[in-house]
């Protein structure tokens, strides 16, 4: 399944009072390499990511180059000056499901835009990807403020799968969240 939307869309949010500034979505470019590197060297960041901070500009680019760039469905998200923050993801899983993933930078932790940008996400993709039937996500049962972000934008929690992924040296507990075409977002 081809996830693949117009890449130079992008998708910006309504004014809303919670947020200190509207943030966007938009393709990221490999001169995004300095803000990347803002939250992609910091552990409090990437400590549930499946890949470790990153300690040079050098391992930075070749990761943007080798896996993020060609993502079939990655996004920086910004704020309002076009610096991107953190990015997220839709990878597909298989024809009918894909995973929603994302992160930003932990100075701009608590402030809801992590839970905006997943509200972008959820409000397009089915639009975008009429073949999707399901929207998934798989949180660490330790990650409790994404756990927040997903219910707070309508995810379902279906429930905890036991032991089910090996994450930097230790199997863990994962919940699984879906959202399906005929949810309603919150």
């Amino acid at each position: 399944m081809s996830m693949e939307i117009d890449p130079s869309t992008k998708i910006k949010s309504a004014a809303t009072s919670s947020l200190p500034e509207k943030i966007h979505l938009r393709p990221m470019t490999l001169s995004d390499i300095d803000d990347f590197m803002v939250w992609a060297t910091d552990s409090k960041v990437t400590r549930y990511c499946t890949w470790e901070p990153h300690t040079s500009k050098e391992a930075a680019i070749s990761y943007l180059n080798n896996v993020l760039l060609p993502h079939p469905w990655l996004r920086a998200i910004c704020l309002e000056n076009d610096r991107p923050i953190g990015s997220i993801s839709v990878t597909p899983v298989d024809e009918i499901r894909g995973e929603i993933g994302y992160l930003i930078g932990s100075k701009y932790w608590g402030k809801g835009i992590a839970t905006e940008a997943v509200r972008l996400v959820a409000a397009e993709i089915f639009k975008d990807k009429p073949e999707m039937e399901r929207l998934e996500a798989l949180v660490d049962v330790d990650n409790v403020g994404s756990q927040k972000v997903l219910e707070k934008v309508g995810f379902v929690r279906e429930g905890v799968m036991r032991k089910f992924m090996y994450l930097k040296g230790n199997v863990r507990d994962m919940v699984m969240f879906s959202l399906l075409p005929s949810d309603s977002l919150h």
